[in-house]
């Protein structure tokens, strides 16, 4: 017998939002709001490993481009994207309205991950300009191509904007997606891979999956 959603769950956050988990759980409401609460649990565990890799990366990006240009706004020296200039405009844009002073460490914090993910892309001839002259160098540990390591980059932020998006990610292959991410922050930092590790919770989230679908572990986050 298939059992409803709780009145006060589907007024909260909306029939639109839970039908997927309930299509997920084929009508069983009980089934699909243990599933909706798992979702937000394994959604939490990902934020710091995903801090770890975007920040890193931001870093480490920034760093080589203000090697290489001599000056901390490197971007005034760089042929951007129109979405690139677009993107260090607002960051601009945003610092000022932060009442802070737009320097460039205010427009690098406001850069997102995905426009730090498009300087390794082909856009704007990026290969020729910032990847072989500057930003391999970033990559010490990797020794693949340009395009494979953006390609699993770009991975990565659309798992990252899902979550903060709070959107469904218990569909994903989220085992794999841990160990791409770990992949990825060990070509820029095998330091930062260990203390992440460390302080690392996914593992055991997904491993309690099937325990709070099926109530036998209440979900919390």
């Amino acid at each position: 017998m298939l059992t409803p959603l709780p009145v006060w769950l589907d007024q909260a956050f909306s029939p639109a939002r839970l039908d997927r988990y309930l299509r997920a759980c084929r009508g069983n409401g009980v089934a699909a709001e243990r599933l909706y609460w798992w979702n937000v649990e394994i959604s939490g565990a990902f934020y710091g490993p995903l801090h770890c890799l975007e920040v890193t990366l931001r870093n480490a990006l920034h760093n080589e481009l203000r090697t290489k240009y001599g000056k901390p706004d490197w971007w005034t020296n760089v042929t951007l994207t129109r979405s690139g200039v677009e993107a260090v405009t607002e960051a601009r844009r945003k610092s000022q309205r932060r009442n802070r002073p737009g320097n460039a460490d205010d427009v690098v914090a406001q850069l997102s991950f995905g426009f730090w993910v498009s300087l390794l892309s082909a856009g704007a001839a990026y290969d020729r300009v910032l990847w072989v002259p500057a930003l391999h160098r970033a990559f010490r540990h990797y020794s693949g191509t340009r395009r494979a390591l953006h390609d699993n980059l770009l991975t990565m932020v659309l798992l990252r904007n899902r979550i903060m998006h709070h959107e469904p990610i218990y569909y994903r292959d989220l085992a794999a997606d841990h160990r791409k991410l770990y992949r990825l922050l060990g070509y820029l930092s095998p330091d930062a891979v260990a203390r992440a590790r460390a302080l690392d919770r996914v593992g055991a989230v997904l491993g309690r999956r099937r325990d709070v679908c099926t109530g036998v572990r209440p979900p919390s986050f």
